[in-house]
């Protein structure tokens, strides 16, 4: 019993860190401010670690446990209803499945995305990545990379278009074979 017990456990803990990003990702979509979502998420969590007893092994547990933070999104909709920006019922359905509907799409380009950066040369990967670092801007970005901040905005626009250019062609090649 234990060493089932000991097997679940990791099982859940593998699956919560290669899928938690993606889960926030989600719940962001439906919910505008960040600290909200990751309330959520975090309520998410705890959910999931009750309930995965109930979860069947070799089912896509990113469909579970979007299924758990969407009722958990409604759910927290009455204490958001005071807030500016709310959706109603009927938009978070449609963002919702749209969001379901787009994720392979959306990993195809992130995977694209993750190529093109390895193609940049280290400065310029540099900039991109401490710019879209968690807390960091481009200042930040400008004083890592040896740039001026007007010179920062400069590469970032330039980077931003190749790494468009070329995430649009890797998902076409993908796709073509």
């Amino acid at each position: 019993m234990s060493e089932a017990f000991d097997n679940r456990s990791t099982e859940l803990i593998q699956l919560m860190m290669k899928y938690q990003r993606r889960i926030f990702a989600y719940i962001h979509t439906l919910v505008p401010s960040r600290s909200d979502a990751e309330d959520i998420l975090q309520e998410t969590s705890l959910t999931i670690c009750e309930k995965f007893k109930d979860f069947e092994i070799g089912s896509n547990f990113y469909s579970w446990a979007c299924q758990i933070a969407y009722w958990k999104v409604k759910a927290a909709r009455k204490k958001y209803a005071t807030a500016k920006v709310v959706f109603n019922q009927e938009v978070m359905d449609v963002i919702a499945q749209t969001r379901g509907q787009m994720e392979e799409e959306l990993d195809h380009r992130h995977h694209a995305l993750s190529r093109c950066l390895k193609k940049l040369n280290d400065r310029d990967r540099r900039m991109v990545l401490t710019r879209y670092e968690s807390g960091k801007n481009v200042t930040a970005a400008a004083h890592a990379c040896g740039r001026t901040v007007q010179g920062a905005y400069k590469a970032l626009n330039r980077i931003r278009k190749v790494l468009f250019d070329c995430v649009t062609f890797e998902v076409s090649v993908e796709q073509a074979q």
